[in-house]
């Protein structure tokens, strides 16, 4: 029985999986999926879960409640030896340990690309992850809370200042949906008015959403500044330290809250520590039918699919494009790998990827949304149904469609929650400081932060 080994439990790697384990015969092969998370995350849910429209959970899709045919092991691939097809996996604890294979499927993803700017590392979140999200919506809800019992100034100033760095989809996405939480957050903070908010979008390039044409684009600016927003084109972060945000237009600001969705890199596994060839980017070399290598020299049992792979774009009119490391892309690439993968396993022919693209849409908060599909755009409430729409179809299984739909169909009547769980951050404070959580009214790394009271202080 032939092994075929998938490295990531994302997208690509999931669907992957999936489709094999509907296809594969009895004792055709058997399939294992190395991912340190259990579960693939549904990142266009992301925005939504900074909201508070969707619960965290609901937005990750686990990988054993699924995959209940694959193997799963959690750990993380650190290099593969395709000549002796083996991969060296390092688990969160214990040893690492080879595991072998017979066909390999890299999935691995990609990694938020980081610049050497002083504060960044220190002071930004990413936003890939479901743990992110949630992270930044309880920082944004303990600033609230934070900044209520603060005389207007400085403080109460900086602990409402978000910044968003990147005018991508998933960082124009996150930031109107932060914003629209924000502006609801006023009217159960009446200590507050929205003259204490200020959030910034810094974008490098002088548009934001690429995906989109400019006219599009120029109106999302329009709008995010009509509700009070600051987009910052042409602008590029110097500095974070310590919350000091400089930009190269000369703008400076104190903010609590930085994230950081400035694109995409290949992970290192990728770049560095494989015998696969990889293209001037650090980018799994991929064919058009998804194995790895070229039109002439193709790697044998070698496959690649998602955000770390350069794919050609046989849709596009332009030659020698890659295809967009988006959702969109790396779901139809996971299916149609699998389908490949098994016309190899029975001799059948392999057919190239072609997929043309459905049209770009993004939420931009509660009840407002672009869609644009070649020169037909919509706006606002009509594209913000699209949005929701189309993506309770795309997450993948009933199961979670149907928790999502439940969510939406409560915050219908009720609004979304808007209670902080900061302190799960800190789980053993409560216990070490008799009753006492730190986080949950301040972060531990806040220069805001109160120290802890004393025993006594409680008690009285």
């Amino acid at each position: 029985m032939r092994k075929i080994l998938v490295v990531g439990g994302g997208y690509a790697g999931f669907y992957t999986a999936w489709r094999l384990e509907k296809k594969l015969r009895r004792g055709e092969a058997e399939v294992t999926v190395v991912d340190p998370r259990p579960y693939m995350t549904y990142q266009p849910f992301l925005p939504e879960v900074l909201a508070g429209s969707i619960e965290a959970r609901h937005a990750a899709v686990s990988l054993r409640r699924h995959l209940r045919k694959t193997k799963l092991l959690a750990g993380t691939v650190t290099s593969i030896d395709h000549a002796h097809r083996t991969v060296t996996v390092h688990p969160a604890h214990g040893p690492d340990f080879a595991v072998g294979y017979d066909i390999i499927v890299v999935t691995a993803g990609a990694m938020t690309r980081k610049f050497a700017i002083p504060g960044v590392a220190e002071q930004a979140i990413g936003m890939k992850h479901v743990e992110e999200a949630v992270a930044i919506r309880d920082r944004l809800l303990t600033a609230f809370d934070q900044a209520a019992v603060l005389e207007p100034g400085p403080q109460r100033q900086r602990l409402l200042t978000v910044t968003f760095v990147g005018g991508g989809f998933s960082g124009v996405e996150g930031f109107g949906e932060l914003l629209s939480l924000a502006t609801t957050l006023l009217k159960s903070y009446p200590e507050l008015s929205p003259a204490d908010l200020a959030f910034h979008l810094v974008e490098a390039k002088d548009r934001i959403l690429p995906e989109v044409t400019d006219g599009p684009g120029e109106w999302v600016v329009r709008t995010l500044e009509q509700r009070g927003a600051q987009v910052h084109l042409n602008s590029q972060v110097v500095s974070a330290k310590d919350g000091h945000v400089v930009l190269s237009d000369g703008t400076e600001f104190e903010s609590e809250l930085i994230v950081w969705t400035a694109g995409n890199a290949a992970t290192p596994l990728v770049q560095k520590h494989t015998d696969l060839p990889v293209d001037h980017r650090g980018l799994l070399q991929v064919r058009a039918d998804l194995r790895v290598g070229t039109e002439t020299e193709p790697v044998p049992d070698a496959w690649g699919a998602g955000d770390d792979a350069a794919v050609p774009d046989l849709a596009s009119p332009t030659h020698d494009v890659l295809t967009v490391p988006n959702a969109q892309h790396a779901v139809r690439q996971g299916k149609h790998l699998a389908r490949n993968l098994l016309a190899t396993l029975r001799g059948r022919r392999t057919k190239n990827y072609v997929h043309h693209s459905l049209g770009s849409v993004a939420t931009l908060g509660l009840g407002r949304g672009i869609f644009q599909y070649r020169r037909i755009v919509i706006k606002g409430f009509p594209a913000w149904l699209m949005h929701r729409g189309y993506h309770v179809l795309a997450v993948p299984t009933w199961e979670r469609k149907i928790r999502v739909l439940a969510i939406w169909l409560t915050a219908l009547f009720y609004g979304r929650d808007i209670v902080s769980l900061a302190s799960v951050q800190h789980p053993r404070d409560a216990f070490v400081n008799d009753g006492y959580s730190r986080a949950a009214t301040a972060e531990a790394d806040s220069p805001v932060a109160t120290s802890p009271p004393t025993p006594s202080t409680v008690a009285s």
